[in-house]
């Protein structure tokens, strides 16, 4: 029997013994009084997203217009005097110089009509200084006087109109120019405003366009153009004129084009293509598939900032071509979402695996 209790004593001690060693260890379940820390966020559960690192460049915009190439001066030559047509002296295609002859029309008896009013003003300039000597005598009357003065003024007229005609019988290039059409030949009868040639000046020429609204602001007097010709090399001009106002059907501005054409090539009267060159910017190249549509409608791109946070940023576009589109709006240097843009929205955190990086 005392064995039995010592037992159940031992056991009892053993019991608190290790209940004690259990207590001072600490490995204790107590219900916590305080919210459990928030856990962050496993990198892996943040969208990843393929970056590429984009730097601006220095880039020279172009504004393209489609405009049409006229003769830098074109110009109807017509008859001023009726005539027949007695020598050619040029052809079609001649060049000629300003104030070459171009043909010679019949003189039919206009110089005889100058002899005839040079005979008269010289009788009347005799009459009038006889006139004047008497009237100092006061032999003669004002009125005498005065009549004689109207008929010299009248006289004097007639002559300059009759030496006129007579010059217009050789009628002259008005400036350096190429025969483009004729319109007589040796024999013809012409009367006053009859066509004789159109002339035209070639060796410089001048394109015209239109500028739509939105651009006008950017081209000026003095900007170089490239000039392209639908079927011939490119010619350089100049911007010589911007309209003030616009056209009020196409609400576009007008812009002509000095273009300078040594070789004289065949151009005048076709469509081309105008770049007008604008002002140097600092922009950035992108694949046109890296464009998307913002809430207003407006194109744009996204991309990572530092804090890998997606920026939607909307862009203006300087060129677009299949190649890739010139743009503006963006940091001089961007990590541009180039695979899983359509996964993300603005303000997200993402995971940014740069395309150099992991193709390395």
């Amino acid at each position: 029997m005392s064995k039995v209790k010592w037992s159940s004593l031992g056991l009892s001690v053993v019991v608190v013994i290790a209940l004690v060693i259990w207590m001072a260890t600490g490995d204790i379940k107590v219900a916590s009084t305080k919210p459990p820390a928030k856990q962050e966020v496993a990198a892996q559960e943040r969208t990843l997203v393929q970056v590429t690192t984009l730097n601006a460049q220095r880039y020279e915009p172009d504004l393209l217009l489609q405009g049409q190439i006229e003769p830098w001066s074109a110009v109807n030559v017509s008859a001023r005097v009726a005539g027949t047509v007695e020598t050619i002296e040029v052809d079609l295609g001649d060049s000629v110089k300003a104030g070459e002859v171009l043909l010679t029309l019949s003189e039919d008896g206009r110089k005889a009509e100058i002899e005839r009013w040079q005979a008269r003003t010289r009788k009347l300039d005799a009459d009038l200084a006889a006139a004047r000597k008497l009237r100092s005598r006061n032999l003669a009357s004002q009125s005498e006087i005065l009549g004689i003065e109207s008929e010299l003024a009248t006289a004097r007229a007639e002559l300059k109109n009759a030496q006129l005609e007579v010059s217009h019988l050789r009628p002259t290039a008005p400036f350096d120019g190429v025969i483009n059409s004729k319109n007589v030949e040796a024999g013809s009868l012409v009367q006053v405003g009859s066509p004789l040639y159109e002339l035209v000046r070639i060796d410089r020429l001048k394109a015209k366009g239109q500028i739509p609204q939105q651009s006008v602001a950017l081209v000026a007097p003095g900007q170089k153009v490239r000039i392209r010709p639908l079927d011939g090399d490119a010619l350089d001009g100049v911007v010589t004129f911007v309209a003030s106002a616009a056209n009020p059907e196409t609400r576009s501005f007008a812009v002509e084009i000095a273009v300078e054409n040594p070789q004289e090539k065949r151009i005048a009267g076709g469509s081309a293509n105008l770049r007008v060159a604008l002002a140097d910017v600092q922009a950035i190249f992108i694949s046109p598939a890296y464009l998307s549509l913002g809430d207003d409608g407006r194109p744009g791109v996204k991309y990572v900032d530092e804090q890998n946070q997606v920026i939607f940023r909307t862009v203006k576009l300087l060129s677009v071509s299949t190649e890739g589109a010139w743009v503006t709006g963006l940091p001089d240097e961007v990590r541009l979402i180039t695979r899983g843009a359509g996964f993300v929205s603005e303000g997200e955190d993402v995971e940014p695996v740069d395309v150099s990086e992991d193709r390395g």
